[in-house]
């Protein structure tokens, strides 16, 4: 087993963004790919984003204890890390990087504890959160509102991580995570 970093934020914080940043950055960094049951949104791509799995795919790799962890983020939409894929990463002496959801990034801390650091990527307001949301063009207005409504329970949940980065500006917010980092790394 080798060391991990977790990121979790609401939607449409801004972790996706500087994940990418920090795989540029980091060439022993790669991204563990999330298995997901819900459709794929703009130009997504199956094994680049997410492994798409329909709903009965999904429901037997839970009973066939394919997961490390895994939850109904959404109704009818699941999300879970695979066993797999840590062990893909691992294989190759690379440093996984996780862009998870917040109770999936509080579940694979509290399994994988000092071998991990957790980041809690914090949007400006939740205000600043719908605008993002909406300039995506990604989602339906329902969906939106839905995922502001959850953002407040998760923005609540914060505390739960090692590290919270306010992203007001995403150069600050990158150059933040990579000291955050850059110190786990050497320790």
């Amino acid at each position: 087993m080798g060391k991990l970093i977790i990121f979790s934020a609401p939607s449409g914080s801004g972790k996706t963004t500087i994940v990418k940043r920090l795989l540029e950055k980091f060439p022993r960094f790669e991204f563990s790919i999330s298995a997901t049951s819900r459709a794929p949104r703009g130009n997504e791509r199956n094994g680049i984003d997410y492994y798409f799995l329909s709903q009965d795919e999904f429901r037997k790799a839970v009973e066939e204890d394919r997961f490390i962890e895994w939850e109904e983020v959404y109704s009818g939409s699941c999300y879970g890390t695979l066993k797999s894929e840590t062990e893909r990463i691992w294989n190759k002496g690379n440093i996984i990087i996780f862009d998870v959801d917040v109770i999936g990034g509080i579940n694979l801390k509290r399994i994988f504890g000092d071998d991990a650091c957790s980041i809690f990527i914090m949007p400006p307001s939740i205000e600043e959160l719908g605008n993002r949301l909406r300039g995506r063009g990604t989602d339906s207005a329902e969906v939106i509102e839905r995922r502001i409504a959850k953002a407040e329970f998760e923005l609540s949940k914060s505390s739960a991580f090692d590290h919270v980065v306010i992203n007001d500006d995403l150069d600050t917010a990158v150059r933040e995570t990579t000291d955050i980092i850059n110190i786990f790394l050497s320790e």
